[in-house]
C-alpha cells in the first residue's frame, strides 16, 4: 500500500534534474537531430501509410520499410524539383494571440 502511494507521486528532484538539463548545449545538438527524425517519421505515416507493416514476417517488414524510405526520398526530391516549398511550423492559436500582444 505504501509502494503504491509513493509510486504515484513524480520524484521533484528527478524533475527539477531534467529540467535543468534541457537547458545544456549537449540536450540542444542531441535534441535538434530527434527533431529531423521526427519529421520524417510523420511523413512516412501520413505520406506513405506506414501506420502499420501489412506483411507477416521481419524480412517482408524490413522490405515494406525500405520501399517507404525510397518513397519519401523520392517525394522530397520530386518536390524539390517542382519547387515545393517547405512548410512552416505551425502555431497554435493561444501562441499567436500571444505574438500579437
Amino acid at each position: 500500500m505504501l509502494l503504491s502511494k509513493l509510486a504515484d507521486k513524480p520524484d521533484s528532484a528527478m524533475t527539477a534534474y531534467r529540467a535543468g538539463d534541457q537547458t545544456t548545449a549537449a540536450f540542444r545538438e542531441q535534441y535538434a537531430a530527434r527533431v529531423g527524425v521526427e519529421s520524417t517519421h510523420e511523413q512516412a505515416m501520413r505520406r506513405c501509410g506506414l501506420w502499420q507493416c501489412c506483411h507477416i514476417g521481419l524480412a517482408k517488414a524490413h522490405l515494406q520499410h525500405l520501399i517507404t524510405a525510397a518513397a519519401i526520398n523520392l517525394i522530397r526530391i520530386g518536390d524539390w524539383l517542382a519547387g515545393t516549398p517547405i512548410a512552416l511550423t505551425r502555431c497554435s492559436q493561444f501562441a499567436a494571440l500571444q505574438e500579437a500582444a
